[in-house]
């Protein structure tokens, strides 16, 4: 095989030289590549691949190529985005049939977006999510004994799993003739909101039963050591009053005490999820794993999230003229959409199968992987943000 190169690399070079020849004996002019030394006839070196023109240029020039490019209507970054925008499966069919040259890499297109996606909320100072912690005060209902109690707000009659909770939650005395009375604590969520644009004033005695609460465990250890269960109950008690009344001390300082460590964990979790969704596409089109190789999926899948942060990105305005739960709708439709007909342009399959994989694929990515995994992200930021 090397022999068979070298043969072809030295009859390459010998027809470079013919045609030099040839050229220079019409009265052309013919330079020498910079690099390799051979004949060169045109723009670029037939050996090495040198360009001719590598004279140093300067900055207003170098300036005005980029913009050039970026401003011309078939540059490959507006090709690029046409075709992720408006032609849904174009990107990863257009690599599998060998037409790269007209589009940026899947890759580099993929970080490309998500660090536009990050870098307005950071220029905007928008926040993924706020949590805004609001404390509703509660009367406490007192039986004939004089025990405190307050409603269970999990505790539903017309629901048959929650109407088998109690009806009433039992309240230590010792929080029960705490002066401010007692409270109940819920949060509001807000995604893509200025930050600070909801935090309001928590009633300064809500705030003081965050401070000095004290947590009450029911705990059973059948037949276990009453020393050792002091010690436990203790220790859990401490990680309770450290991580989750903690994080709910922060949010009530600060609704968007959240957003930093969303915003670093948030793209690495979802760059760790792009293989396991391209592993989900070779399961389904298993069948056809000579046509598909597994490089094909990945870059399939690298097109579908390219396109989710694109839809985050256009989420960012409409959340600030409309609704969050339109907002919500939008994007949830428009993925889906979009993730249907790049899998019937892509895999080339019926509307039937690519249906039916399209909502198999779908669920099974968002209830097994992508909303464990975001909701993990959620819980970790809350307990030791």
């Amino acid at each position: 095989m090397d022999e068979l190169e070298a043969i072809l690399e030295t009859g390459g070079a010998a027809a470079v030289e013919i045609a030099a020849s040839a050229l220079a004996e019409r009265g052309g002019t013919v330079g020498h590549c910079a690099n390799c030394g051979h004949p060169m006839i045109g723009p670029y070196c037939a050996i090495c691949g040198q360009p001719i023109n590598t004279h140093r240029r300067t900055i207003g020039h170098l300036l005005h190529e980029f913009f050039k490019d970026i401003i011309s209507f078939d540059s490959r970054i507006l090709r690029t985005a046409r075709a992720l925008l408006f032609q849904p499966g174009e990107l990863p069919k257009a690599f599998r049939e060998g037409r790269t040259q007209r589009y940026m890499p899947a890759l580099r297109l993929y970080l490309f977006v998500s660090l536009i996606f990050f870098l307005i909320l950071g220029a905007t100072g928008i926040a993924i999510l706020q949590l805004e912690l609001v404390a509703t005060p509660q009367k406490l209902i007192y039986d004939t004994k004089g025990n405190a109690f307050l409603p269970n707000p999990a505790y539903d009659p017309t629901d048959e799993d929650l109407k088998a909770g109690p009806k009433l939650i039992p309240v230590p005395k010792a929080d029960a003739i705490q002066p401010g009375g007692q409270f109940t604590f819920s949060t509001n969520a807000y995604f893509f909101a200025p930050i600070g644009s909801h935090h309001k004033a928590m009633p300064q005695a809500a705030m003081e039963r965050l401070q000095y609460r004290e947590i009450h465990i029911n705990l059973k250890y059948a037949g276990q050591d009453p020393t050792k269960k002091k010690e436990q109950e203790k220790a859990l008690k401490g990680w309770v009053d450290t991580h989750l009344f903690g994080g709910m001390r922060r949010l009530a300082l600060n609704p968007a005490a959240l957003n930093a460590p969303l915003t670093t964990w948030i793209p690495r979790v979802l760059f760790l999820l792009l293989p396991l969704y391209a592993l989900l596409l070779a399961a389904f089109y298993w069948r056809s794993r000579k046509k598909f190789y597994f490089v094909d999926h990945l870059i399939f899948s690298l097109s579908v999230h390219t396109f989710t942060f694109a839809a985050l990105i256009a989420a960012i305005g409409l959340a600030q003229i409309v609704s969050g739960v339109w907002v919500f709708w939008f994007l949830l439709a428009s993925i889906g959409v979009y993730v249907l007909l790049s899998l019937r342009r892509f895999y080339e399959q019926s509307w039937f199968w690519t249906g039916l994989k399209f909502v198999f694929i779908s669920g099974i990515y968002t209830i097994f992987l992508l909303l464990p995994a975001l909701g993990g992200v959620i819980a970790l930021s809350f307990l030791y943000s």
